[in-house]
C-alpha cells in the first residue's frame, strides 16, 4: 500500500488514542500512564515503517495494519469455557495454565491456587496497582519506544496482559503455559503487554501458545518485557498457530543480569503475517543467551524474524540459530544483528540462519550482521538459502525410500536441529509431531483443540 494510506492509518491510531485517553488511563497508576504521551508521540514520528527501511527491508507492515479493525478498551464478557472448549495439543505437558483472551487475562482462581509459593501471577492492570514499586523499577525500561514504532504503539495503549514474578531462589518444577486466544464476531486490534521478572537464583520455563478461535482479521501487537536477575535460568517457548488471515507482531525484550542464562525458541506454524522481534541486552558479565526459531511457511504467508543481541559487557555468550522451510508462494525474512561494544572483551557470539525454498516462487531474504568494537572476541555469522540436497535425496531413494518420504525425512532432519534445543523433553516430542504433520500438510490446527480452527 502507498505511503498515503500508511499515514492515514497512523493518524487513525493516534486519534484513537487521543480520543480515548480517559478510558486507557482508567484504573492504572502513574507508573504505567506516565509513559503514554511520549510513546504515542514516538509512534506519530516514526509512523508505520515502509518496506525497504533498514529494519523492515523485506517486510511490508501494511499487510498487518492495512485492514480495518475494531478496538476494545475493556475485557469481553468472558465467553471462553476453558475446560470444555480448549485443550492444549501438548497432551502430556504438565503445566500451570493461564489463559489470555483478546489480550485480557482470564482469571482462573483454581489454576492460580496451584502456583507454588514465591510465584505471583495476575493481570497486568491489577499488578500495576498492587506492585507500583516493581513497575517503577522495571516497566518500560527495556522496551525501546524511541526506535520501534509497534512497541511505542503498544506502550501508548497498554491496559492488559500478564504480570509474572518469580521470587528469588524459586525453582519451578513444571512450566507456566500461557494460552493466547483471539476470538470475536468482528476484526480486532489487540495491544497486549506482559511483564515478567525472574528473580535471583530462580529457574522457570514459560510456554506461550497463540491461537485464533474465530475466522476474522486480527492483529495482535504483543510486547513481552522480561528481566532475568543474577544467576537466574529462564526459558520462553512459543507456538504460533493463528489462522492465515491474522497478523501478529511480537516484540520480546530481555535484560540479563550477571551469570544469567536464557533460552528463547519460537515455532511458527501458521499466521498470514508474522513479525517476531527479539531484543536481548547482556548487561552484566558471564551471562548467556540462546535464541532459536523455526518457521514452516506456505501459501502466501510471510514470516519475518528480527534479532538484536547487545553484548554490553565482557565475558558473555550468545548463540543464535534460525531455520525456515518456505513452500508455494510464501516469503520469509531474517535480520539478525550482534553488537559487541568497546568494553565487551572475551565475547563469544555465534549466529546462523539456514533456509530451504521448496518451489521456484518461494522466496527468503536474509541479512546477518556483526558490529564489533572490541578486539578480543570470537564471533561468527552465516546464512544459506537453498533447496533440498539432491545428492542426499538420491542416496535415500537408492536405499528404497520413496521420493516423497525421502524429502520429508530431509526436511524433518533440517528442522529438528532447532527442535532439539528445547529444554523440556516432552515438548521436544510434541514439537516434533507438530512439525512433521505440518510438513506433510496433515495439520491445520492443534490435534486436541475442540474448536477446529480454519487456517
Amino acid at each position: 500500500m502507498s505511503e498515503i494510506n500508511s499515514n492515514k492509518i497512523k493518524s487513525v491510531l493516534v486519534n484513537l488514542f487521543k480520543g480515548n485517553t480517559d478510558k486507557i488511563n482508567a484504573g492504572l497508576p502513574d507508573a504505567v500512564n506516565k509513559h503514554r504521551d511520549a510513546a504515542i508521540q514516538n509512534f506519530d514520528t516514526l509512523g508505520i515503517p515502509a518496506k525497504g527501511e533498514e529494519d523492515y527491508k523485506y517486510s511490508d507492515l501494511m499487510r498487518a495494519f492495512g485492514k480495518t479493525y475494531g478496538y476494545s478498551f475493556k475485557p469481553s464478557a468472558g465467553t471462553l469455557e476453558k475446560h470444555t472448549v480448549f485443550q492444549c495439543s501438548v497432551a502430556n505437558l504438565d503445566t500451570y495454565t493461564l489463559i489470555v483472551e483478546n489480550g485480557w487475562f482470564y482469571n482462573d482462581v483454581d489454576e492460580l491456587a496451584k502456583l507454588p509459593e514465591g510465584v505471583t501471577v495476575m493481570s497486568f492492570n491489577d499488578a500495576a496497582n498492587k506492585y507500583p514499586e516493581l513497575f517503577e523499577k522495571y516497566y518500560n525500561k527495556s522496551a525501546d519506544n524511541s526506535k520501534n514504532p509497534t512497541t511505542a504503539l503498544n506502550t501508548a495503549f497498554a491496559q492488559s496482559g500478564l504480570f509474572i514474578h518469580i521470587a528469588d531462589n524459586v525453582v519451578l518444577e513444571k512450566p507456566i503455559q500461557i494460552i493466547n486466544i483471539l476470538q470475536g464476531n468482528n476484526p480486532m486490534l489487540v495491544n497486549q503487554r506482559n511483564l515478567i521478572i525472574a528473580g535471583k537464583n530462580s529457574q522457570a520455563k514459560i510456554v506461550i501458545c497463540d491461537h485464533t478461535l474465530s475466522y476474522k482479521n486480527f492483529l495482535l501487537n504483543l510486547v513481552n518485557e522480561v528481566i532475568v536477575e543474577e544467576n537466574a535460568v529462564f526459558d520462553i517457548y512459543g507456538i504460533q498457530n493463528q489462522h492465515n488471515t491474522s497478523s501478529q507482531i511480537v516484540s520480546t525484550y530481555i535484560n540479563q543480569k550477571q551469570n544469567s542464562n536464557t533460552l528463547t525458541n519460537t515455532l511458527t506454524l501458521h499466521g498470514g503475517f508474522v513479525r517476531n522481534n527479539t531484543y536481548i541486552i547482556l548487561s552484566e558479565e558471564n551471562s548467556e543467551a540462546n535464541v532459536y526459531g523455526l518457521s514452516l511457511i506456505d501459501g502466501t504467508q510471510h514470516v519475518d524474524s528480527y534479532t538484536f543481541i547487545d553484548h554490553a559487557v565482557p565475558n558473555c555468550t550468545s548463540n543464535e540459530l534460525f531455520k525456515n522451510v518456505v513452500d508455494d508462494e510464501a516469503t520469509g525474512a531474517f535480520s539478525g544483528k550482534i553488537l559487541v561494544r568497546p568494553d565487551a572483551q572475551k565475547t563469544y557470539a555465534l549466529q546462523s540462519n539456514k533456509n530451504i525454498c521448496l518451489t521456484d516462487k518461494a522466496k527468503f531474504f536474509t541479512k546477518p550482521q556483526l558490529e564489533i568494537y572490541a578486539d578480543d572476541v570470537k564471533c561468527s555469522h552465516g546464512a544459506t538459502v537453498g533447496q533440498i540436497d539432491e545428492d542426499a535425496l538420491f542416496y535415500l531413494q537408492s536405499r528404497g525410500i520413496g521420493g516423497r518420504e525421502a524429502r520429508m525425512m530431509l526436511m524433518y532432519a533440517f528442522a529438528y536441529e532447532v527442535i532439539s534445543k528445547i529444554r523440556i523433553p516432552v515438548l521436544v516430542e510434541s514439537y516434533g509431531d507438530l512439525v512433521e504433520k505440518r510438513l506433510r500438510g496433515e495439520e491445520t490446527r492443534c490435534d486436541n483443540c475442540a474448536v477446529h480452527c480454519n487456517t
